[in-house]
């Protein structure tokens, strides 16, 4: 154990939720969870965003045309407080350096909760903080900023978390509970995971090559199904027979019944920002790659997204 593992709290106070990342998913369960009564700190990039936030004067979260703020208070990484649970929400291409910063400040018996899209990052972090214990999570709630410090509630789903080591469940998911985050324990996280990204390089990728919403992929089922038969082979090659179950169908399901959306790929790659292609497509081909499982469609698939990224002068890592 190192020896920048800070003590514990005092075991009496409730356990502070520390909150990495203050985005659209980070603002949702921050609100939520003071919202039920529960101590939650937001852990802001810099004394920049720290001062921004205070003149915005706290969150607010807009439910049902119901818009409320909440005063929660912030902090910057380099605050000398300890963390026993902290929910890391920032991108997968973030997370990993996220968690570097406030490392030490971490106690003995850590617990992260990692709400990443994708694979790869979620090891990575885990790997970095050896003494703490990390929960995956996976979840399909919808929620989106109207601007700084807003965060608007879209759309009831669920989120499932897990262990990776099959420790039990902790008994902190009685908060969840509190606060209306719907949640399931999940026994078997990463099948979860690995389904969520055959799903996501189905979809996302082809919806920003022919700029469209995900319903405009019904005129091109064929690459899409495609795909898919490649996608389920690959989840049995690696270990994942349960995420290859009715991939297919599923993926088209998903596509008529989100037909009005635009994917989260195609909305970051509309504004300019960064895409998390590394964690998802990227991943897939990595993972085939180092079983020498031939799929020559996904990695087409990537080839193509990686030149339009590159055209459009945004990273393709």
């Amino acid at each position: 154990m190192p020896d920048s593992a800070l003590p514990l709290p005092h075991s009496t106070t409730p356990v502070t939720w520390h909150i990495l990342g203050a985005g659209s998913v980070g603002m949702l369960w921050a609100t939520r969870l003071t919202r039920a009564g529960l101590p939650v700190k937001l852990i802001l990039r810099n004394a920049e965003r720290l001062q921004a936030y205070k003149a915005a004067q706290g969150l607010t979260l807009i439910e049902d045309e119901d818009s409320q703020q909440w005063a929660i208070s912030a902090q910057i990484p380099e605050t000398d407080e300890p963390i026993q649970r902290l929910l890391v929400a920032c991108k997968a291409y973030d997370a990993e350096q996220a968690v570097a910063q406030i490392a030490g400040r971490l106690t003995v018996n850590a617990e992260l909760i990692l709400l990443q899209n994708g694979l790869g990052s979620q090891q990575a972090v885990a790997a970095l903080v050896p003494q703490a214990r990390c929960l995956f999570a996976s979840s399909t709630e919808g929620a989106f900023r109207d601007g700084d410090w807003r965060v608007v509630f879209a759309g009831r789903g669920h989120t499932w978390l897990g262990d990776t080591g099959q420790a039990p469940a902790p008994a902190w998911l009685e908060e969840l509970q509190r606060s209306g985050i719907t949640h399931e324990w999940s026994p078997n996280i990463l099948s979860r995971l690995w389904r969520k990204l055959a799903l996501n390089c189905a979809i996302n990728p082809l919806t920003v090559l022919y700029n469209c919403r995900n319903g405009g992929l019904q005129a091109h089922t064929a690459e899409v199904q495609t795909l898919c038969t490649e996608l389920a082979s690959l989840l049995e090659h690696c270990g994942q027979p349960q995420a290859a179950v009715d991939l297919g169908l599923e993926v088209l399901r998903v596509i008529q019944a989100t037909a009005n959306n635009y994917s989260s790929m195609h909305q970051d790659v509309a504004q300019g920002r960064r895409t998390e292609i590394s964690y998802l497509l990227g991943y897939a081909c990595e993972a085939a790659q180092r079983r020498q499982f031939a799929v020559p469609h996904l990695q087409q698939l990537h080839q193509r997204l990686t030149r339009h990224l590159q055209q459009r002068g945004l990273p393709c890592n």
